[in-house]
């Protein structure tokens, strides 16, 4: 039998025909890129709808950006929330169960971000609306990274797991090439005026229609937590069985603190370079060297695309020879560079592209196996909580951050800073990479 049919055919207990691998791939990887437009279209349009949403300053036209970019780190603060509430819904309930709370989530918030009046119209509703749809798609996020993540890893086959953990990026690549690819077409399809009266609101709109399909999608996924598939023990009732399989909400923290602390070394130094590469870049060319927002946008959808097709390579890479020495080359890589790289963005458009596709290779280190090496950290009964939690919590301080800080450096006439945070946050996860057993030859603890 081939490979493709080895995948096709595989069994679930019992004998029954389960979902094959690929359907439990594309049940993950669809919602996912669907989660991710959503988040993603905030970012790629901040410039567009700031100052319909918040007062200028008087003899400061920075600040509703830095308004609009600090209502984005707001949301990343509910991330650790909803890592642990929809990663204790994932470790109770099933990976299934939580991915359907997740999608639903977040185009409800994309619905209400699209619906957000303007404060000149409403005043201060107009940003208080703002912030409560992205406190409800950070709660999303976080408990998507959680689940998706164990989803994804308990989906892969013997050898596969870099592999699969891999299109947890690939997937958030394509949410990402969409509300990019989205924002470039309305800005060229419509005036400037235009995209900042109303353009923007259509992205949005976009993202909830979107999030029904990725609901209908997942339907269809096979539940991957053992807990949740198997049969009630002799002599146990139903209730009795539950109650003993159901980690406690603080289970993972209280029973695992040195493997949380581990999640957040792991996260911080990948957090910062993700975020600084695929969503601020464009902006930090923008304010720093004066580059087009139209062709901001174009190379950020062209290396995308290139950071998306890297994706499985790495993560099959990793399944070969390891994944300390991706981890490894990736933190060492942008410690090492990230002030040349930044310092090279100019405004022309081959440079742009040249910095963020360098920086793309350096990262795919971190990103294409980061959902394998935090599954491998925890066991199966509080993986997604254990991963939700302390994953969500330094993205939150470091990645959800990354535009604000980076905005904040230049308006306090210190933009040269912010290359060198970046680039110390990734020699500490160096340093935490140098203590990390190597996992990829392990079996996933049940």
């Amino acid at each position: 039998m081939s490979s493709a049919e080895r995948i096709v055919e595989d069994r679930a207990p019992g004998g029954a025909v389960r979902p094959s691998r690929l359907r439990q791939l594309a049940a993950a990887s669809v919602g996912n890129a669907v989660e991710w437009y959503d988040w993603y279209a905030y970012s790629f349009l901040a410039v567009y709808f700031a100052e319909q949403v918040f007062p200028k300053s008087a003899g400061n036209s920075l600040v509703p950006l830095l308004s609009s970019f600090a209502v984005f780190a707001v949301g990343f603060f509910m991330r650790p929330v909803g890592g642990l509430l929809m990663g204790a819904v994932a470790d109770r309930r099933g990976r299934r169960t939580a991915l359907t709370l997740t999608i639903l989530l977040m185009g409800g918030g994309s619905l209400l971000v699209a619906l957000t009046p303007t404060y000149a119209t409403t005043g201060v509703l107009a940003p208080v609306v703002l912030v409560v749809a992205r406190l409800v798609q950070g709660l999303s996020v976080g408990g998507e990274f959680a689940a998706s993540t164990t989803f994804l890893v308990e989906s892969a086959g013997p050898g596969r797991r870099g592999l699969f953990s891999s299109f947890q990026y690939v997937s958030t690549s394509i949410g990402q090439l969409l509300a990019s690819g989205t924002a470039a077409l309305l800005a060229t399809l419509l005036t400037e005026r235009q995209m900042g009266q109303w353009g923007w609101r259509v992205a949005f709109l976009i993202g909830a229609l979107l999030s029904l399909l990725g609901l209908w999608i997942r339907r269809g996924a096979q539940e991957t937590l053992p807990q949740a598939l198997n049969p009630v023990r002799a002599g146990e009732t139903p209730i009795e069985q539950r109650a003993a399989e159901r980690p406690g909400l603080f289970e993972a923290l209280r029973r695992h603190p040195r493997q949380s602390l581990l999640i957040c070394g792991i996260t911080v130094g990948g957090t910062i370079a993700y975020y600084t590469w695929t969503t601020y870049l464009p902006t930090y060319a923008q304010v720093n060297a004066g580059f087009d927002k139209g062709e901001a946008l174009t190379v950020g959808t062209l290396s995308l695309i290139f950071f998306a097709l890297l994706q499985p390579l790495g993560g099959m890479l990793s399944d070969r020879i390891g994944r300390k020495p991706l981890l490894l080359g990736f933190s060492l890589g942008f410690a090492v560079l990230a002030v040349p790289l930044l310092h090279l963005v100019t405004d022309a458009f081959f440079s742009l592209l040249l910095v963020q596709c360098a920086g793309m290779v350096l990262l795919t280190g971190y990103t294409a196996i980061a959902a394998a090496v935090n599954a491998e950290v925890f066991p199966a009964r509080v993986r997604a909580s254990g991963i939700g939690f302390p994953y969500s919590l330094t993205v939150a301080l470091f990645g959800g951050t990354a535009p604000y800080v980076g905005t904040w450096f230049k308006e306090a006439g210190h933009a040269d800073l912010f290359p060198w945070y970046v680039a110390a946050l990734c020699l500490v996860s160096f340093v935490v990479y140098l203590t990390l057993p190597e996992t990829s030859r392990q079996k996933l603890e049940k």
